[in-house]
């Protein structure tokens, strides 16, 4: 997993509340077990019309959003059902980070599990970022998360809080296979001596 240290990227916004795990991944898209290829289908139903052309009008389609590497989104993001394609599609297109006054808390366990910080911050203070983030491709938040601050592009810089846990397992790129293999010489200690001492097994 990519380690998340620091960002400073395109912030696109979706004003949006309660948006749900299949408005950000529709079903049909979950027959893969694989991470990539799902970028193109995020958003699937609100980026394109019935045709399979892109709406031009639709935030992650329009020129200055197509590289965004953070979403501003509304309450309740990632509500839904569990499925954790909806961070595979968020990260696949690009985006490294999320920042919304809520989430639905396994959508939020997922993300740091596939790489991505989902920033929980007040309303108030979302409101300015999603302003910010309306300027445009000119207009870079910076997200530190060893500081825990988000800056905008004209420097108001927000602080927020973060599991120590998950906040290490991000910043050294640890996904529960990472946290495994970390043990991996503890593993194989354990397992040469029980297989001295049960042969049969």
């Amino acid at each position: 997993m990519q380690k998340f240290t620091t960002l400073t990227g395109i912030a696109a916004p979706l004003p949006l509340i309660n948006v749900d795990t299949d408005m950000i991944i529709p079903k049909q898209f979950l027959k893969t077990i694989k991470r990539s290829g799902l970028g193109v289908n995020l958003f699937d139903e609100m980026r394109y019309d019935d045709d399979g052309e892109e709406i031009a009008d639709f935030v992650l389609n329009k020129p200055q959003y197509r590289d965004a590497e953070i979403l501003v989104a509304g309450d309740n993001f990632g509500c839904g059902s569990s499925r954790e394609h909806a961070p595979w599609a968020l990260l696949d297109f690009g985006i490294r980070c999320v920042i919304a006054p809520s989430y639905a808390d396994i959508f939020y366990n997922n993300c740091f599990k596939n790489g991505i910080l989902p920033v929980v911050l007040p309303q108030e203070q979302v409101d300015v970022l999603m302003a910010d983030s309306e300027k445009g491709a000119n207009a870079r938040i910076t997200v530190d998360l060893e500081a825990q601050t988000v800056t905008s592009s004209d420097g108001q810089t927000f602080s927020f809080e973060v599991d120590a846990f998950k906040k290490h397992c991000l910043l050294n790129g640890l996904d529960d296979i990472g946290l495994s293999m970390e043990k991996v010489a503890s593993i194989d200690a354990y397992e040469a001596q029980a297989s001295a001492a049960r042969p049969w097994v």
